[in-house]
C-alpha cells in the first residue's frame, strides 16, 4: 500500500495497533488479529467497494450508486425490483454486521452469538415472540410490499454470496465482511451467516416498536412502588397531570364530529366515553405474595431484565426516548414555502442508528432521507413532492395483567380456562440448548415466567395458597401492516395519499408531520391504539376481570389530525397531543411539554421579528435553554445557606445573570454559561438524590421533565414528606433541602474540576461516547477501542430542544441524543440539510465511520442534495450494478 495514497485515518493505524501490546490475554488476542500490515488488512478487506463496477445477479438492468464524501449514496434503477435489490446490496455494504445483530435480537437468538450471557435476553424476546408477530405479517401485506422486500433480501444476499465463502445453505463468517466478525471468531468459531429474508426485515419493525412502546416501565414501577409501601397519592406526586395551560399540545383545538376528527370542532368529554377510567390498583391488600416488598423487588427485577434488552433505538428505561419536529407554513418562511424540521432522540450509538440515502427510480420511486439498515425504503425524508417527519406519539399501547393462575390454566370471571402454551429451543454459543415454556393468556404471554425473581414470588405457595403471572397485551403482538405503511408514504404525493399511507402505520404509533411543495402543512397521529372497557392503563389491571379488557381500537379518522392550521405552524415533541375537549384517551404518561413550548415560544418570536429562514430553523434545533432552570433558581438563591465560604459564593454568583443556556464550554463566549450550566446541573442531581430517597436505589428519579414538574409542584409544599431525607433523624422541609443541593454541588465540582467555578464546564461532565451495541462495552478495553467513538462533552441535557439526555441516577453521561437533524425546503429540496450522529458506514476505521460527529456535535450540517446534477457534481466515487 502506498502511504501516499493512505488516509490520515489508516496513517494513525500503527501508532494505535502499538498501544494494544500493553495489556492481558485477551488483548495480545486481538494484538496478534491487527498488529502492523496484517491488522491494516483484517480491517481494510472489509471496506465496500464504492467505485468502478459489480456485478449484482438478479438486476434487469444497470444501476448506479453515486456517493458524495460522506460515503452517502444515491441509487439510480429503472424498475423497482431493481432498486430496491440494489439498496440491500449497499446497506449489506456498509452496515451488514449491524443487520445481522439486530435479527437476532429480534428473534430472541442473541445466545447464538455470544453465549450463555444473552439467555435471559432471549427468555423475553422468546416470551413475546417478535419473530412469531413477524412472520405472521407477511401474509398480510400487499403484493408489491413483498415483491420490495424480496428484492431488498436478494440484494443481500449476492453481497454475502460475493464477499464471502457459501457453506451449504449459510455463509462464512468471516472477517472479509465486517472486523466484529474477526473478533467474534476468538469466541465463537463455529458462527456462521444465515441467508437474508423478508420477515429479518419485518421483525426489525417489532424492536422499533418495543423502544417507542410508551408507558410500559412507568405501569411497573408504579406498581412495585405501591408494593414498596408508598400509597397511591405519594406515587400519584410522581406523575403529575400535563400541564395543558402552560405547554400547549401539539393540535390546540377540535374534536371528534360525527365520527370522524375535525380541528374547528368543539367538545368534551361526555360520562362514559371511553376517556379511560381509573383503575383501582389490583393485588395488592390481598393475602397473597402480590402485596409484599418481595413483590416490589420481582417487579424491579423484571423491570431490569426487560431494560437490559438490547435497546436498539432507545434508553434502557425509555425516558429519553422522543424527537422534536415542526413544519411552517411559507407564509412564515423567507422562501414563501414550507419547511420541515425533525431530529429524533434515540440511544448513541456506533454506527448511529440511521443510514442517509437516496432511492431515485423510472418507476416513479423518488425519495431520499434516512433509513434503517435492514429495511427497504426510506422511514423519514422526502419525495419529489412532500416530506414527512417522525416523533413518538406515546400513546399507552401496553397494559400488564395480572393473571391468577393454576399449572396451566388461569382465572377468567369465575372459572378457569387453559392457558396456550408452547416450547422454544435457544441455541448457546458454547453450551447445550435449553427449552424453555412459553404461556400465555388471552391478554398475552407471560413475561413474570421470563424473570427467575419474579416468578418465585408470585408462585410462592406459602402465601394465600394462590399463584399469579404477570401478562403482557401489546399492539405490536397482533400482526399489522407497518410495511406497506413505509412503501406508502414514500409513493405519497398530496395530503391525502399521505393520510392512506397514515392509515396504515399501526406500530410504534408516530406524531407524523407533513408539508408538500404546494404550500400545504399538516400533522397526522397514526396508530393502534387500544379502547379500554375499563381502567386507565396507569396500573396493573385484574387479569381476572373481563370488564378490564380492550374492546378496540379508535378508528383512525378519530385520530387527531391538522392541515393548514390558522397559527401557521405545528410542532410535535412529545407533548400531549391535544387537551382534554378529546374524547378518546390517549395516554396520561406524555412528556411534559418543556421542549415543545420553547419551539413555540422561539417560533412565535422569530415571526415577530420577520421571516423564517433556513438558518433560524437550524439554530432552533440546536437550542441549549434549560426551561425549568426560571422556576428552581429563585427558589435556590431564597432559600437560607447561612455563611459561605468564598467558594460557595463564587459558585452562586454563577447563577446571576445565568441566561439558562447549557453549552459544553470549549467554545469562546460559551464560559460563563457552561459554568453555571455545570454548577446548577450538579445542583439538580444532588436534590433529587436527596428528595426522593423513598423511590429507592430500583427506581431513581431519572431527571427527565416528568421530575420538573414534581420539583415545581413540591415547591409550593415545604413541608411536603417527600422533602425529609428518611435516613436522617431529623425531619427535612423544602429550604433544608435546597440549601444542602447546593453545598453538595459545590463539594462535588470541587473534587472532580477544581476549586475555581468560573472554570467548572458542563461539557467535562456532560459526555458522549457513542458505542457500538455489540462489543462496545465488552469490558476489554482494547476491543472496545476498536469499535467506539472517542468520548466528547456536549452541550444541551434533558428536556432541552437540543435533547443530549443523562439520567441523575446514573451520572451525567448521555444516554439519549439528537440521532439526526433534518431540514427540508419544500421551496428547493436541493437547498435542504441533513446530519447523523456518526457516519454512514459501519466499519470502524473507514473514512465514513465517525466523520459527521463533530458537525452534529457542534449543530453544524451537510447539504441534503436530491438533484441529480447536485449530486454528481459532489460525487466522491461511482459505482455501476450490473446485471
Amino acid at each position: 500500500m502506498n502511504p501516499s495514497h493512505e488516509s490520515p485515518q489508516q496513517r494513525r493505524w500503527p501508532r494505535r495497533l502499538r498501544k494494544i501490546g500493553l495489556w492481558t490475554l485477551g488483548v495480545l488476542l486481538v494484538l496478534v488479529l491487527t498488529a502492523s500490515g496484517l491488522g491494516v488488512w483484517s480491517v481494510r478487506r472489509a471496506f465496500p467497494e464504492h467505485a468502478d463496477s459489480l456485478t449484482l445477479s438478479g438486476l434487469s438492468g444497470p444501476v448506479t450508486v453515486v456517493r458524495d464524501e460522506h460515503g452517502i449514496p444515491n441509487i439510480y434503477a429503472e424498475t423497482s425490483d431493481d432498486l430496491y435489490r440494489a439498496q440491500g446490496y449497499v446497506h449489506a455494504q456498509d452496515r451488514f454486521w449491524e443487520m445481522d445483530f439486530r435479527r437476532h435480537v429480534t428473534a430472541g437468538r442473541v445466545s447464538e452469538m455470544f453465549g450463555a450471557s444473552q439467555l435471559d435476553t432471549d427468555r423475553y424476546l422468546r416470551t413475546m415472540g417478535w419473530r412469531r408477530v413477524a412472520e405472521q405479517e407477511w401474509s398480510l401485506l400487499t403484493p408489491e410490499s413483498k415483491q420490495a422486500l424480496t428484492a431488498y433480501a436478494d440484494g443481500v444476499n449476492a453481497w454475502l454470496g460475493a464477499t464471502t465463502d457459501a457453506q451449504g445453505g449459510h455463509f462464512a463468517a468471516s472477517g472479509g465482511l465486517s472486523l466484529e466478525y474477526t473478533v467474534l471468531g476468538l469466541q465463537n468459531s463455529d458462527y456462521v451467516v444465515e441467508r437474508w429474508t423478508p420477515v429479518d426485515s419485518l421483525a426489525w419493525l417489532k424492536a422499533m416498536a418495543w423502544d417507542l412502546k410508551g408507558n410500559m416501565e412507568a405501569e411497573i414501577r408504579r406498581a412495585a412502588l405501591l408494593a414498596r409501601g408508598l400509597t397511591r397519592e405519594q406515587i400519584e406526586q410522581l406523575y403529575p397531570t400535563y400541564p395543558v395551560e402552560r405547554n400547549l399540545p401539539i393540535v390546540t383545538a377540535g374534536a371528534i364530529l360525527n365520527g370522524a376528527f375535525d380541528q374547528r370542532a368543539t367538545g368534551a368529554p361526555s360520562p362514559g366515553a371511553p376517556n379511560g377510567t381509573p383503575t383501582t390498583p389490583v393485588g395488592y391488600g390481598l393475602p397473597t405474595a402480590a402485596g409484599t416488598a418481595d413483590f416490589s423487588t420481582g417487579l424491579s427485577a423484571m423491570a431490569d431484565g426487560l431494560a437490559a434488552l438490547p435497546g436498539l433505538m432507545g434508553t434502557a428505561d425509555g425516558d429519553g426516548i422522543g424527537s422534536n419536529s415542526w413544519v411552517i407554513s411559507g407564509k412564515l418562511t423567507d422562501t414563501g414555502k414550507p419547511i420541515l424540521a425533525n431530529d429524533p432522540h434515540l440511544s448513541p450509538s456506533q454506527p448511529g442508528i440511521w443510514y442517509q440515502m437516496g432511492l431515485h427510480c423510472a418507476c416513479g420511486v423518488e425519495t431520499a432521507g434516512f433509513t434503517f439498515s435492514g429495511v427497504p425504503g426510506v422511514v423519514i425524508g422526502h419525495n419529489a413532492k412532500i416530506s414527512w417527519g417522525f416523533t413518538n406519539l406515546d400513546p399507552d399501547v401496553i397494559d400488564m395483567y395480572l393473571e391468577q393462575v393454576d399449572g396451566d390454566r388461569v382465572k377468567v370471571g369465575d372459572g378457569w380456562e387453559p392457558m396456550a402454551t408452547r416450547t422454544e429451543v435457544i441455541k448457546v454459543a458454547g453450551g447445550d440448548d435449553v427449552t424453555i415454556t412459553v404461556r400465555s393468556t388471552r391478554h398475552g404471554p407471560l413475561l413474570s415466567d421470563a424473570s427467575e425473581e419474579l416468578r418465585k414470588v408470585v408462585t410462592a405457595p406459602e402465601v394465600g395458597g394462590e399463584s399469579y403471572g404477570v401478562a403482557l397485551r401489546w399492539t405490536a403482538l397482533d400482526p399489522g401492516r407497518t410495511a406497506d405503511a413505509l412503501f406508502a408514504l414514500n409513493r405519497a404525493g398530496n395530503w391525502d395519499e399521505f393520510r392512506a399511507a397514515a392509515a396504515l402505520f399501526e406500530v410504534p404509533a408516530q406524531n407524523i408531520v407533513y408539508a408538500d411543495v404546494d404550500g400545504n402543512i399538516g400533522y397526522q397521529s397514526p396508530g393502534r391504539i387500544p379502547v379500554r372497557g375499563k381502567g386507565d392503563g396507569k396500573w396493573f389491571a385484574p387479569g381476572w376481570d373481563t370488564a378490564y379488557d380492550w374492546t378496540g381500537y379508535i378508528p383512525f379518522n378519530e385520530l387527531p389530525s391538522v392541515r393548514n392550521p390558522d397559527r401557521g405552524y405545528v410542532v410535535t415533541a412529545n407533548q400531549a397531543v391535544i387537551g382534554d375537549q378529546y374524547q378518546r384517551h390517549l395516554t396520561d404518561d406524555w412528556s411534559y411539554g418543556y421542549r415543545s413550548q420553547r419551539i413555540y415560544d422561539l417560533l412565535d418570536e422569530r415571526i415577530t421579528a420577520g421571516k423564517i429562514s433556513m438558518d433560524d430553523v437550524q439554530r432552533m434545533q440546536f437550542d441549549n435553554r434549560n426551561g425549568f432552570a426560571p422556576t428552581l433558581v429563585p427558589a435556590l438563591r431564597k432559600a437560607p445557606r447561612g455563611d459561605l465560604s468564598q467558594q460557595e459564593s463564587d459558585a452562586d454568583a454563577l447563577l446571576t445573570g445565568w441566561d439558562f443556556q447549557q453549552p459544553a464550554g470549549d467554545r469562546d463566549g460559551e464560559e460563563r454559561s457552561s459554568a453555571a450550566a455545570a454548577y446548577y446541573n450538579a445542583i439538580w442531581s444532588n436534590l433529587l438524590r436527596l428528595a426522593f430517597d423513598e423511590v429507592g436505589e430500583e427506581h431513581p428519579a431519572d431527571g427527565g421533565d416528568r421530575w420538573y414538574e414534581t420539583v415545581r409542584a413540591l415547591l409550593d409544599k415545604p413541608s411536603d414528606p417527600y422533602w425529609d431525607v428518611k435516613s436522617t433523624p431529623e425531619v427535612e422541609e423544602r429550604d433544608d433541602i435546597l440549601a444542602l443541593a447546593q453545598t453538595e454541588a459545590v463539594r462535588e465540582l470541587s473534587k472532580a474540576q477544581g476549586d475555581k467555578p468560573a472554570a467548572w464546564r458542563w461539557g467535562v461532565m456532560h459526555t458522549l461516547t457513542p458505542r457500538n451495541a455489540t462489543f462496545g462495552e465488552s469490558g476489554i478495553a482494547p476491543v472496545e477501542w476498536l469499535f467506539n467513538a472517542d468520548t466528547v462533552g456536549v452541550s444541551g441535557g434533558n428536556a432541552i430542544v437540543n435533547a443530549t439526555g443523562w439520567s441523575a441516577g446514573a451520572g451525567y453521561q448521555v444516554d439519549a441524543v439528537p440521532s439526526m437533524r433534518m431540514i427540508v425546503s419544500l421551496a428547493d429540496l436541493d437547498t435542504s440539510r441533513w446530519i447523523q450522529l456518526t457516519g454512514n458506514s459501519g466499519h470502524a476505521f473507514h473514512d465514513n465511520y465517525a466523520d459527521q460527529a463533530e458537525l452534529w456535535r457542534t449543530g453544524q450540517t451537510l447539504p441534503f442534495h436530491f438533484a441529480r446534477s447536485s449530486i454528481e457534481k459532489e460525487a466522491a466515487a461511482t459505482l455501476t450494478l450490473k446485471p
